[in-house]
């Protein structure tokens, strides 16, 4: 006779399959739900580590929604991310013709080639771009929302 197998439950490296929204006081800033859902592995950086925290010990299937406060899920804003970049660089790296707009967000690459980061137009002028690298949720409460699909 065999015994009920019990749902598999979140631990540290767990591969997961989920769906899941973080959103900060003006609204969503990631939402997969109505959409293919998410996988991703714990412990690679994909998710903050306070929002990882919040997955550990939680069995597949479960539905949750947790409130981070300011702060806690993507750290406070820092005065140092931001930073102006001439326009000359600007067109090196891209289209030379191209027109920043405030509220833009601006792919960049890592000093290695081998990823990529954001940044924000917060001001511009003749001669550079200011941007912000802050997460967007930086200093914000958040609200994460969760399903969990599949457990690994």
């Amino acid at each position: 006779m065999s015994s009920p197998t019990s749902a598999a439950v979140v631990v540290p490296g767990s591969f997961l399959t989920l769906h899941y929204r973080l959103a900060g006081p003006a609204g969503d800033i990631i939402n997969t739900f109505g959409d293919k859902p998410a996988t991703l592995s714990l412990g690679t950086g994909e998710l903050s580590p306070a929002v990882e925290q919040r997955l550990i010990g939680l069995a597949e299937g479960t539905h949750a929604t947790f409130e981070l406060p300011a702060g806690e899920a993507f750290g406070e804003r820092n005065a140092d991310m931001q930073q102006w970049v001439a326009r000359k660089l600007l067109a090196q790296m891209g289209d030379p013709d191209e027109q920043y707009a405030v509220g833009d967000v601006v792919q960049f690459p890592t000093p290695d080639g081998s990823g990529s980061y954001a940044g924000a137009v917060v001001e511009a002028n003749e001669t550079a771009v200011r941007f912000d690298f802050n997460h967007p949720l930086a200093g914000q409460p958040v609200s994460f929302e969760v399903q969990l699909i599949g457990v690994l």
